[in-house]
């Protein structure tokens, strides 16, 4: 199993436009060999941003690697620029393997 996050700062008084924009998307991710679950996660909001985290779920990191080169992901991030100004910087990826064996 293999755990991809990014982690989003939004402007304050965006978020529900950036939740718009992420449960609108077609993510392409439901036919994508290894591909688990998906959830968008708000976390801590603050006077200067609030936070956000995708969260997906992969059988590998293999798996999760490919994706990252395929139509598929070129599809998904297609519009990704298009409303910079709701994001306070560029996600930070996180990248989960698991250490118990599940």
């Amino acid at each position: 199993m293999f755990i991809a996050m990014n982690r989003f700062r939004i402007a304050p008084g965006r978020e529900a436009e950036f939740e718009a924009i992420w449960t609108g998307r077609k993510s392409h991710l439901e036919d994508v060999p290894g591909f688990r679950s998906f959830h968008l996660l708000r976390g801590p909001r603050t006077d200067a941003h609030s936070l956000y985290c995708s969260h997906s779920v992969w059988e590998s990191r293999g798996a999760f690697e490919a994706w990252t080169r395929s139509e598929a992901f070129r599809k998904a991030h297609a519009h990704a620029g298009s409303s910079r100004d709701i994001y306070l910087g560029p996600p930070e990826f996180e990248g989960y393997e698991p250490v118990d064996g599940a």
